[in-house]
């Protein structure tokens, strides 16, 4: 029962996610992904999957701040995505559970970076090339198949965002995308 649980919630968060990439806003995206987060936290959890489970609860913490990118300069500094990144080096080695461990840490690292540009264009490419095929992986180690869902259809979200608003769109800082 705990399993069949654990995998409803996992779906349930498929559907924060499958919208996240088809919002302009980078404001929005980050909140819905902030709740998309939370259910995955909570099914990492549920599996014993322990450094997934952590690094989104770091990324939740991440997220809201994300939120207040424009308001606070120092959530701006680079010094706050390398304090993140530290903190997902410190989830790795406390939660280490093997290989999988880096997968959780490689993705969260990753689209902490693509964030921190704060440039549309650049949070979708780090979650394509890296984020998404991480999360994947590990989502495959750990039984999480909503999450192989998600991760398969934000890669595919992805791609037909920038096939929707257009590369160029999405990199230019004075689009409506980097708000």
């Amino acid at each position: 029962m705990e399993n069949a649980t654990a995998q409803a919630v996992g779906f349930l968060a498929v559907a924060a996610f499958l919208i996240s990439y088809q919002i302009k806003s980078n404001r929005a995206l980050f909140l819905c992904q902030m709740i998309g987060s939370g259910l995955f936290c909570l099914q990492f959890f549920l599996l014993g999957a322990a450094s997934g489970c952590v690094s989104l609860g770091v990324n939740i913490l991440r997220a809201a701040l994300l939120l207040q990118y424009d308001r606070w300069g120092w959530v701006r500094r680079k010094v706050t995505a390398s304090l993140f990144c530290g903190a997902y080096g410190a989830v790795l080695i406390l939660t280490w559970a093997g290989p999988a461990s880096l997968l959780a840490f490689a993705a969260s690292v990753a689209s902490t970076l693509g964030y921190w540009r704060h440039n549309a264009r650049t949070i979708r490419l780090s979650n394509l090339l890296c984020a998404s095929p991480c999360w994947l992986l590990y989502d495959i180690f750990v039984h999480s198949w909503g999450g192989v869902v998600n991760e398969s259809l934000t890669i595919a979200s992805i791609l037909i965002s920038v096939r929707r608003f257009g590369w160029k769109a999405l990199g230019d800082p004075d689009s409506e995308f980097q708000k």
